[in-house]
């Protein structure tokens, strides 16, 4: 790449630094950042689509329905989320290869469950074992994007199922009598006003989500928390052409300023937001400004 990285030993820092930083490792880990943002631009939208499901089925009046969205929530509410995680993509896994097994190996003559071992025919595996590395790598990620969707999706059914109940009840009346359905009266009157009560706890959640995307380390893609431990450890020159002491620490700092960034960025996205949804609403905070101005 650069004529002036074949003798490292001989350059001076600045050189070295822009060899070392230009690895295809050090690619991978600038890649990462974008897996990180990725993941959170698919999984805020998928989880609150869940969290809607959930929210609209715990209020719901059949209480088959009901049971199931208040059992979702409660259940994956009640679970930490690093044994949640490990947990559902194993089982997630081997739920997709147990009925790829079923439609594509009928015949199969001996048993899926062996003592502890979950055995298919190599045509069931997900991904394939000679499928590419780039194959690999999208399975894992679509397994880890479900997971997430899955586990903050309860978190976010809850507080919409709370913001859904701190609609006023008289205005839902007042649409009611003036002769809306209860399909009308929930779209038109409970969800637009609802985003009031609920965005405090929505951009809780965001920042908790942002927090847990290191998570993804555990499900086994190459996120930056795994690049960070990866190109920070010692590196000795029988390994590697950029021998180094432990860094792991300069990395990590580099992580905690990217998330404190972030973070700050979400936190101004999110007040806008607030600012712009209470503006003519009656709310409380809008009360106490209208007294106080007048």
């Amino acid at each position: 790449m650069f004529e002036f990285c074949a003798d490292p030993d001989s350059l001076e820092t600045l050189k070295w630094l822009s060899c070392y930083l230009t690895t295809g490792k050090h690619m991978g880990f600038y890649w990462s950042f974008l897996t990180v943002l990725t993941l959170l631009a698919i999984t805020a939208p998928l989880a609150l689509s869940f969290g809607m499901g959930g929210a609209m089925a715990a209020r719901s009046r059949i209480a088959p329905v009901s049971w199931l969205g208040k059992g979702y929530i409660a259940i994956v509410r009640g679970v930490p989320d690093i044994a949640f995680f490990l947990f559902f993509v194993i089982a997630l896994d081997q739920g997709i290869e147990y009925l790829r097994h079923q439609a594509i190996c009928p015949d199969w003559p001996d048993a899926i469950r062996q003592g502890n071992d979950f055995i298919v025919c190599q045509a069931a595996k997900m991904p394939l074992s000679n499928a590419a590395p780039e194959v690999h790598d999208r399975y894992g990620f679509f397994i880890a994007v479900f997971t997430f969707a899955i586990v903050f999706g309860a978190f976010a059914g809850n507080v919409l199922f709370g913001a859904m109940k701190a609609v006023p009840k008289p205005q839902i009346e007042t649409a009611e009598s003036y002769g809306m359905t209860p399909r009308q009266t929930f779209w038109r009157i409970v969800v637009p006003q609802m985003w009031v009560y609920a965005l405090p706890g929505l951009g809780n959640l965001w920042m908790v989500l942002i927090k847990a995307t290191p998570l993804l380390f555990l499900l086994g893609v190459e996120d930056i928390v795994y690049w960070a431990r990866e190109l920070g450890a010692t590196k000795t020159p029988r390994f590697t052409d950029y021998p180094h002491a432990d860094w792991r620490m300069w990395y990590f700092l580099a992580l905690l300023v990217f998330y404190l960034a972030f973070t700050r960025v979400s936190e101004i996205v999110l007040d806008r937001t607030m600012r712009r949804l209470t503006r003519g609403q009656a709310t409380a905070g809008g009360e106490a400004q209208r007294k106080v101005a007048g």
